[in-house]
């Protein structure tokens, strides 16, 4: 959750308006202002939608992961909801909308919605076998929910996470949660980095949470980039979306590369940024990110953002194609 200067006010759950949400969608077809442009670093543009509905729980996005069939999702709010929808497409295959989309209270261990106190702040959102995983802030912890059935559920597992709960900043804790490749030397492990909670050196505390290369690491933090969420590629390098706000630079996201064999306990890790965006495109508080193989065989990937229920922020849904062969700087 990005909060501050552009987010809006406090919003609480109310559990009568779970269920259907009508989805209102208007196309992005250019993501920098005034410009044709559609290459920017490593990815190209392809689409994207500004999404609202009349149900009010619509808001707030915090993660984002795609079913097999590559149209139905999976989102997280961090109100406390699951968010689930299918992305529809036009004749050349850009979106232009979301069907069949529900909104449900999530439902924590004691088997209760909406407990309140910043409880159910979800943030980190992956998809595991028969098990839909959350990261949480505040409360810190990762929760395994039972799938298919995880909307009517209340977690059946935690996992341990290696890192100390005083670490944790408060709102900034547990932000990104992703699985790595089965065949990586992480053999499939659940892995975690924090939003903007830092050791002593200035470092992102992170953790792979289970598998043969289970414990603590560290990411460099570089130019007040907060991390919002990451992916893993099927190679086993780890894409990190990261986002900032602030007087002297507005609005700013970017992605860094991370090599999949440098993540190992007790290591730091730094990446390429191969992606990076500003105030004059077509961004807001982004804070979603997912990769799939497109039909044509590209890694596309979509990101979504979390707009914090403000009318100053908007709900956004942005798809680019992967490309390898470009990177824009060190930092």
């Amino acid at each position: 959750m990005l909060t501050g200067l552009i987010s809006g006010c406090s919003f609480g759950s109310d559990a009568d308006e779970s269920g259907p949400a009508a989805i209102r969608a208007r196309v992005i077809s250019t993501f920098k202002q005034g410009s044709d442009q559609t290459r920017f670093g490593a990815l190209e543009f392809l689409g994207g939608l500004e999404f609202s509905s009349d149900n009010a729980l619509l808001g707030a996005v915090s993660a984002i992961r795609f079913r097999d069939d590559q149209r139905r999702f999976i989102s997280v709010l961090d109100t406390g909801h699951w968010f689930t929808g299918t992305i529809e497409r036009d004749q050349e295959g850009r979106l232009k909308g979301i069907s069949d989309a529900r909104i449900a209270p999530m439902i924590d261990r004691l088997g209760e919605t909406d407990a309140g106190d910043g409880v159910m702040d979800a943030e980190g959102l992956a998809l595991r076998g028969n098990h839909v995983l959350v990261s949480y802030e505040q409360y810190h912890r990762v929760d395994a929910y039972p799938d298919p059935g995880f909307e009517i559920s209340p977690p059946d597992g935690s996992m341990p996470v290696p890192i100390p709960g005083w670490e944790l900043r408060s709102n900034r804790g547990l932000e990104a949660l992703m699985i790595a490749p089965p065949s990586s030397p992480l053999a499939g492990g659940a892995v975690i980095v924090a939003e903007d909670s830092l050791d002593d050196q200035g470092n992102l505390f992170a953790a792979v949470l289970d598998g043969p290369l289970q414990g603590r690491f560290t990411v460099r933090r570089h130019g007040g980039f907060n991390v919002s969420d990451g992916v893993f590629l099927p190679n086993g390098d780890l894409l990190l979306l990261e986002r900032r706000f602030g007087l002297i630079h507005g609005l700013g996201v970017r992605i860094r590369r991370i090599a999949g064999g440098d993540i190992k306990p007790g290591a730091v890790l730094d990446g390429k940024v191969i992606f990076a965006a500003g105030s004059g495109d077509q961004i807001d508080n982004m804070e979603g990110l997912d990769v799939f193989r497109a039909a044509d065989g590209s890694r596309h990937l979509v990101m979504v953002s979390d707009d914090n229920h403000s009318i100053l922020q908007r709900s956004l849904m942005l798809e680019f194609k992967l490309h390898d062969d470009n990177i824009v700087s060190q930092n």
